[in-house]
């Protein structure tokens, strides 16, 4: 289309280049009857159309050099063919999921989105296609593995002056393109020093056992706030979207050391617990016995002392009694403590007085032992048959007073018999 504009323009056929066409119709009648054609004829016609194209006079010596007006047809040809290429090369596609970076004169200009687009070609204008939509990862500490680490990256010194062995990988997308290809020279590299630069400030103000055990997840979750906010700051065009705590351990060299402290201190826990477990136990037991005793010290001093103030006021009144009448109040005191005496100890009779040997048996035990007996034979009697049901003997009668023998004197029979009379 560029070239048939431009002959157009200059009034001149591509029949007329090649020496196919003429103006006349009786020189096409001559080209057509001309067999063989003439090469040389053809030539200079050739020539000649070329010179009026160029402004240049007819064919002859003073119509220039052939050689040179050939050359300059294929320079414009060249241009105009490689003008084509140079404003084709400007076209690109970008993908879905990306944008494209356009720079003009190194300046960042535009930015495209997703589809066929047009820049201006190479050098006025280039791009760079940045993915948007991609999760990035850096890993620190470590490469690909856990087990490819890199000391230099996961040894960290904690608040308490502790080293600590930490991995960790960072998940972050692009939400500013144009940031993120001018803003940084290295990008991913920018990415792995400002995590490790947030993970060693966080470390650093926390305990060594407050990171290995509970504090992992504050731990992340501190490290993505503060990278974001360096992020922000630095206007790198980053959003990060995870932290993920891959390993946290003490160093390899200490690893057995720090097993063994940790151990112990189980150990000291589980002794600690089973103390307090016991103490719980004890602990309740001997208050209650300590209250107890304490309660029943108190209710002692209470009847001792209404024993006391009782026994100090019936003095009182005996005392007013015995100063009214004296032997009165004498014989009542001892015939009330005799019977109280008497009632509560076994009494045996014993003849001192006429010499008989003869000792009573206690007719208060055997009472007693005979009714206990009765008592614990009415059970049985009640499960036993009707036949069987008649009351049964006593096991001991009461014994009576033993006769004095015939054979004894008279004086031996009669204090016997003063004896039981006096009783």
């Amino acid at each position: 289309m560029l070239l048939s504009s431009i002959t157009k323009k200059f009034g001149v056929k591509f029949s007329d280049l090649w020496g196919r066409g003429s103006d006349s119709e009786e020189e096409q009648k001559s080209y057509r009857d001309s067999k063989p054609p003439d090469l040389d004829n053809l030539w200079r016609q050739f020539k000649e159309r070329l010179n009026k194209l160029f402004g240049r006079g007819g064919g002859g010596e003073g119509g220039g050099d052939p050689s040179t007006a050939g050359i300059g047809v294929a320079a414009v040809l060249l241009f105009l063919i490689s003008g084509s290429v140079w404003l084709v090369s400007g076209t690109f596609i970008v993908q879905e999921g990306q944008v494209g970076v356009v720079m003009t004169f190194g300046k960042h200009t535009e930015t495209k989105i997703p589809g066929i687009s047009w820049r201006w070609p190479y050098p006025i204008q280039s791009h760079e296609i940045v993915n948007v939509s991609q999760v990035r990862t850096v890993e620190v500490g470590y490469r690909s593995s856990v087990k490819d680490k890199q000391p230099k990256e996961a040894l960290m010194l904690t608040n308490d002056e502790n080293i600590i062995d930490i991995q960790f990988a960072v998940q972050y997308r692009l939400k500013n393109a144009s940031d993120w290809v001018f803003n940084n020279r290295n990008q991913e590299d920018m990415v792995r020093q400002v995590a490790e630069t947030a993970i060693r400030e966080v470390v650093g103000k926390s305990k060594m056992d407050f990171v290995l055990y509970e504090g992992r997840d504050k731990i992340a979750a501190d490290v993505n706030k503060l990278m974001q906010n360096v992020f922000d700051q630095y206007r790198s065009g980053v959003q990060i979207t995870n932290v993920t705590m891959q390993g946290v351990q003490p160093p390899e060299q200490v690893q057995a050391a720090f097993d063994d402290a940790v151990k112990a201190g189980q150990d000291r826990e589980r002794q600690k617990n089973e103390g307090q477990a016991y103490a719980n136990d004890v602990i309740p037991k001997a208050r209650g016995a300590a209250s107890r005793l304490i309660q029943e010290a108190e209710a002692y001093r209470a009847r001792v002392i209404a024993n006391a103030e009782g026994d100090a006021a019936r003095f009182k009144q005996v005392l007013a009694e015995y100063q009214k009448a004296p032997v009165v109040t004498r014989d009542r005191m001892y015939l009330e403590t005799m019977q109280h005496i008497f009632t509560r100890t076994t009494k045996l009779m014993v003849d001192a007085k006429g010499g008989n040997k003869l000792l009573y048996l206690p007719l208060d035990k055997l009472m007693v032992k005979t009714a206990s007996e009765g008592e614990a034979a009415k059970p049985a009697a009640s499960a036993a048959p009707a036949a069987e049901a008649q009351p049964a003997a006593p096991a001991v009668a009461p014994a009576a007073p033993a006769a004095v023998p015939a054979s004894a004197p008279p004086s031996q029979r009669a204090r016997e018999s003063r004896g039981r009379e006096s009783r």
